[in-house]
């Protein structure tokens, strides 16, 4: 993405390509050092030197600009995924799939096949993506949900589509892979709908059953 841009230069420029792959840098800074909750889209703009309006004008949110450093710009999977949660709990399981294959799938997968690969393969984005996952795709459904174990619930329901997403487009497994996203959403949203609204298992129980996983979770 270019060479690390210095901090100390201030005022304004055009908002120019030169300009967003400098706000790129310097955003991927501040979230990798700041967290993407603490990061501000004026604190992106100090670290690379430019006006705000120069960083909104190219990224009008702070969830469009993570998109942008992960390599997904023009993608707005956080919109999608609030219209998706915002209609009935009870059927949110099929509309959240039909919802990830949307976003993901509007290009036979290419998105999926050419971006993910890099980004695990980079330390600092792969970083970032537990918070894009957390804070830009999962907070509208852990609202809607309003319990208290609705982190462990989105955890599992990330789970689920991430493997849907490996074995449809990066590995694809036959006939899941060829199936509409109509199909696939009426096999596996019971089972993210299980996740959802279901009964689960005493977590803390489990852990202490296991010993392993208890120091994870105290």
């Amino acid at each position: 993405m270019g060479e690390p841009v210095s901090t100390s230069r201030r005022g304004r420029r055009p908002a120019g390509q030169d300009a967003r792959a400098e706000i790129l840098v310097a955003a991927r800074e501040e979230f990798v050092e700041r967290g993407y909750e603490a990061a501000s889209l004026r604190s992106v703009a100090r670290r690379a030197g430019v006006d705000p309006g120069t960083v909104r004008h190219w990224f009008p949110d702070k969830a469009r600009l993570l998109t942008a450093t992960l390599g997904v710009a023009g993608l707005e999977p956080d919109k999608v995924i609030e219209r998706a949660a915002a209609g009935p709990v009870e059927t949110l399981g099929e509309r959240l799939v039909e919802a990830v294959l949307g976003i993901w799938g509007f290009d036979g997968g290419e998105t999926v096949r050419v971006v993910m690969p890099a980004v695990l393969a980079d330390a600092e984005l792969r970083g970032l993506l537990p918070q894009f996952i957390g804070s830009a795709l999962l907070r509208p459904v852990m609202t809607a949900l309003d319990v208290p174990d609705a982190p462990l619930r989105t955890g599992l329901v990330a789970s689920q589509m991430a493997g849907v997403l490996l074995t449809r487009y990066l590995v694809p497994v036959e006939p899941l892979a060829s199936l509409a996203p109509a199909q696939v959403a009426q096999l596996v949203g019971p089972t993210v709908q299980r996740y959802l609204t279901g009964p689960l298992p005493d977590v803390q129980a489990l852990a202490s059953e296991s010993g392993a996983g208890a120091q994870f979770l105290t």
